[in-house]
């Protein structure tokens, strides 16, 4: 072996041991952050009066925080905790999530159209939160059908039952907006993505996730849809920093002699200190 094949070879071990070391770095600190968001998530949900999901997206490309050091940490999915997210609670105004994405089903196959009506419906069930849209199109396509498409997306089913009020899990919530966030599963009509997304953008019950989000960094954007029934509050949001990086967030409540949206400072306090565990100051 000549010197400088030698030479080669020292400095691919080098490089080699230095990769390894990166990445075991990445790894605790992504271990560091997903224990510490564990624990705090298990000790807010320990009276089961809440449920919550976490998934961190990647950072926005080109974005200040896409270009950080340490962005390798924030990779998609890699620091994802959640408790009591698979026992299902009221879902109350959240049900509406899933009638946007069945109708987005239906508009894929040709099925539903942006009529004038359409729209006026969409912005008022979601910006608004009204029923009368969400309870017409229900009663138009029947809850059989509607939860038959909610099954078959592997989401938590059956939502809807006669006489009862709709049901769903944090999980399920989070796996929507997953697909809504990425343009994937029936949202991959990236117009009518923007659309929904521009509708949760301007709801205007804020005092949840939104609210919780800016105070743990002023500037950051929510898009989300609340729901809010008897002592449920519910929120399940889209979250951007000014840096540009994003999660998503399901958290749900009940109980606490909540009523009306008393309890949405209960979220807002939750998404505040989730926001600081992963994302800093």
């Amino acid at each position: 072996m000549s010197i400088t094949d030698s030479s080669s070879d020292s400095a691919k071990a080098a490089l080699s041991s230095n990769s390894n070391d990166g990445n075991e770095q990445i790894k605790q600190k992504q271990r560091a952050i997903k224990q510490k968001l564990q624990r705090y998530l298990d000790s807010v949900t320990a009276d089961k009066t809440a449920s919550v999901s976490f998934y961190n997206l990647s950072p926005q490309k080109g974005s200040q925080a896409a270009e950080k050091k340490d962005a390798a940490v924030y990779q998609e999915g890699k620091l994802a905790v959640a408790a009591n997210a698979h026992t299902a609670e009221v879902a109350a105004s959240t049900f509406k999530l899933f009638i946007t994405a069945f109708l987005m089903k239906e508009k894929l196959a040709g099925n539903f159209s942006w009529t004038t009506a359409n729209q006026t419906g969409f912005n008022n069930m979601i910006v608004y939160s009204q029923n009368d849209y969400a309870d017409q199109e229900l009663a138009t396509y029947g809850m059989s059908t509607i939860n038959s498409f909610i099954a078959n997306q592997g989401w938590y089913s059956p939502v809807f039952v006669d006489g009862q009020a709709a049901q769903t899990t944090a999980t399920s919530l989070m796996m929507l907006l997953r697909n809504l966030a990425k343009g994937t599963g029936v949202f991959t009509n990236t117009s009518d993505q923007k659309y929904i997304l521009s509708l949760m953008k301007k709801q205007v019950y804020r005092t949840g996730i939104p609210t919780g989000a800016s105070e743990a960094q002023k500037g950051t954007t929510v898009q989300d849809k609340v729901g809010f029934l008897d002592d449920t509050n519910n929120d399940a949001g889209i979250v951007t920093l000014p840096n540009g990086q994003r999660y998503l967030l399901v958290i749900m409540t009940h109980g606490h002699n909540q009523s009306g949206f008393s309890g949405f400072p209960r979220i807002a306090k939750i998404t505040k200190h989730i926001q600081k565990i992963v994302y800093g100051d």
